[in-house]
Parts: structure tokens; C-alpha cells; sequence
């Protein structure tokens, strides 16, 4: 049987000395390799496990399960946001209704980029709205995430540039393995046709696409929420609203 990775959580009810050491002797007689573990949030453990047999997955659990001083709540194949987790001590915040949606305020930027890079490693078609007010750190959010994907990024629109608006690309810059960095406001409400054509073509590309100001490309494109497969949320605080209407109009003054 193929060696597999699994995440395993549980919160901790009564912290006795030498838990931690029983449940690694459990896991070294059934042959189950610890490749990472750490706390998650408070009393709660992570561990990223790896194993060639199913079976001695399903008997952990059932074992652990009859220990009074855990509760295991999780024992599955690792996803994304529970790697991170174990690598970084805590979960991102997800929306609870819509589940594609991860949010961070500005202290957490070590945590985002390396969530972007993770995500920038996949391979085809996948776009990614990142919201957030004028200086959060979005650009340089996803410049270092891309840098973590070993990937080049290539600017369709920005102003970061002071005033990036594309119109042509070179065969070089098209690779599909590139990260495209598209200014959601810059790209509707002040691009040119020829800029529109291009970011089109874009767009239908199996690459990575990163769209900043979501909501506004949507309003102002023939695009909607069904073409984005994560949005991000990038705020200073967690109280901060997300308002277009205090910065929209100086991109049109200041382009």
C-alpha cells in the first residue's frame, strides 16, 4: 500500500505530565511516523502523520478514542488549511457560509503568503480574488507568495507601478506557469479595449490568475463570483470594513 499522509487534531482536557510522550509511544508500536506536530490554538494539538497502512490509521482512532484526557477532532487527509495550521500554530478564518472565502489582518502576513504560495504551486485554470483597502499589502502579499512558489509573476494591471495597464504581452510573459496580477478597478473601469481583449485571453489561460478589488471586477466585467475558486480577505484589523467607495474614485483621478 502507497504511503499516505494524515492530519491528526485533538483537544487536550487534562494536560497530565507524559500524554504527549504515550500517545508517540502509540504511534511508534503501530509504525505511524510523526513528520510534524505543534499546538493549535490553546489546548489543542496537531499532527501531520504519515503511513503505508489505512487500517493502523482506523485503529489509532479507535484507541484514542477510549482515552479520557483527549478528544480526537480530526483524523483525515490533510488539506491545505490544516497543514498551515501545524506549521503555524493556528487555523486561517474561514467564512462560514461561503467556505471558499479566508481572512487575515495585517499581522498574519507570514501566514498569507504562505497559504498564496501553497496555492500558487498547483498546477491549471484557478483564480483568486484578494480584497482589501489601499495599503494592506496585497501586491507585496502576492509578489512574496509567488517568490515562494519558485513562480514569475507578471503584472496585467496594478498601481503599484504607479500605472500598470497592459495591452501586449510577450511569449515569455503568456507562460502559463507565470502568476498574473490583475487590478480588478484598473482593469474594468479605466482599461482600453486592447487591455480588455488581452486580460480575456488571460483569463482563459490554465494558470493562476490574482485579481485585487474582487467586487468592483465583478460589477464592472462580464465576470461573477462563480469564475473565482478562493477570495481572500487582507484587512489591518479584524474590525476594518472593506469600503470601495472611499478609494474608487481616487484611482480614476490619480490614472
Amino acid at each position: 500500500m502507497e504511503t499516505k499522509q494524515w492530519y491528526m487534531e485533538y483537544k487536550i482536557h487534562k494536560n497530565r505530565p507524559g500524554l504527549l510522550g504515550d500517545i508517540a509511544s502509540m504511534l511508534g508500536m503501530l509504525e505511524v511516523n510523526i513528520l510534524t506536530i505543534n499546538g493549535v490554538e490553546g489546548k489543542t494539538r496537531g499532527m501531520l502523520l504519515e503511513s503505508d497502512d489505512d487500517e493502523k490509521i482506523r485503529l489509532l482512532g479507535d484507541m484514542l478514542s477510549k482515552v479520557n484526557s483527549i478528544t480526537v477532532s480530526a483524523l483525515r487527509q490533510p488539506k491545505l488549511v490544516d497543514i498551515l495550521a501545524v506549521r503555524h500554530g493556528r487555523y486561517i478564518d474561514r467564512d462560514s457560509d461561503d467556505r471558499k472565502t479566508f481572512r487575515f489582518t495585517r499581522d498574519e502576513l507570514g501566514l498569507l503568503v504562505d497559504f498564496l504560495g501553497e496555492v500558487f504551486k498547483r498546477e491549471g485554470n484557478q483564480v483568486i480574488g484578494l480584497r482589501g483597502m489601499p495599503r494592506v499589502g496585497k501586491t507585496e502579499s502576492i509578489i512574496a507568495g509567488s517568490v515562494c512558489a519558485m513562480k514569475r509573476w507578471t503584472f496585467v494591471s496594478s498601481t503599484l507601478l504607479r500605472q500598470t495597464i497592459r495591452s501586449q504581452m510577450s511569449e515569455d510573459e503568456l507562460n502559463p506557469n507565470n502568476v498574473f496580477i490583475i487590478d480588478g478597478i484598473v482593469s474594468t473601469i479605466r482599461s482600453s479595449e486592447r487591455h480588455y481583449n488581452l486580460l480575456q485571453d488571460i483569463m482563459t489561460m490554465p494558470s493562476t490568475k490574482v485579481i485585487e478589488h474582487p467586487d468592483i471586477f465583478v460589477q464592472e466585467s462580464e465576470y461573477d463570483y462563480n469564475d473565482f475558486d478562493i477570495i481572500i480577505e487582507l484587512r489591518n484589523n479584524p474590525n476594518e470594513e472593506i469600503i470601495y467607495d472611499t478609494f474608487t474614485a481616487s484611482y480614476t483621478d490619480e490614472l
